[in-house]
């Protein structure tokens, strides 16, 4: 069967708590990501580390209730961490970072990971696709460079079938946003 690639550039989703501290205003929606009620706000934060840091990091609406921010391995190196690779909302032992707006820093504990390329569905296409949630799938790039990527079902209601990968994946096999490839199950 074959998908289309979202390519997933660094990003972070703060509680309301934290979005507040550093903004002290309404979050405003840039423009709709393609899973529906969730956007890229019009905000930016650092991230910083004893080791480096990297500006203009979007900050993704609505707020949530805990605070995730999704780096790709490059990023890490100029960070100087070493976050695990995992689903949303696993956090556990993740690395921490200091997020910078407007002259003010949090420190964000256990927030920081790099993101396990994803499939998103809703329920009735998952049904009918004969996928559960949490289901491993092998996404096969046929392009210039070929291999494999292993990705994970994540079936939400609010579920728009695409598939997830980060800029170093995307990178490695020549792919842009809106490139085919084949998911096998």
């Amino acid at each position: 069967m074959k998908i289309k690639v979202s390519i997933s550039n660094r990003h972070v989703h703060l509680t309301k708590e934290v979005y507040d501290k550093l903004f002290n205003k309404e979050m405003v929606k840039d423009f709709d990501i393609s899973q529906n009620n969730e956007y890229a706000s019009t905000d930016y934060v650092t991230l910083k580390t004893s080791s480096g840091e990297i500006p203009h990091v979007r900050v993704m609406g609505p707020c949530r209730l805990y605070n995730q921010v999704e780096i790709s391995a490059s990023d890490a190196y100029v960070l100087g961490i070493n976050p695990p690779v995992r689903k949303s909302g696993d956090l556990t032992n993740s690395e921490s970072v200091y997020v910078l707006a407007n002259g003010k820093e949090e420190l964000l504990l256990n927030c920081c990971i790099l993101a396990q390329a994803h499939l998103h569905l809703n329920p009735i296409e998952a049904k009918s696709l004969n996928l559960v949630d949490n289901q491993m799938i092998d996404v096969v790039i046929d392009k210039e460079r070929k291999g494999i990527i292993k990705a994970f079902v994540k079936v939400k209601d609010n579920g728009v079938r695409d598939l997830h990968i980060d800029r170093d994946e995307a990178n490695a096999f020549l792919l842009k946003n809106g490139d085919e490839v084949e998911i096998r199950f």
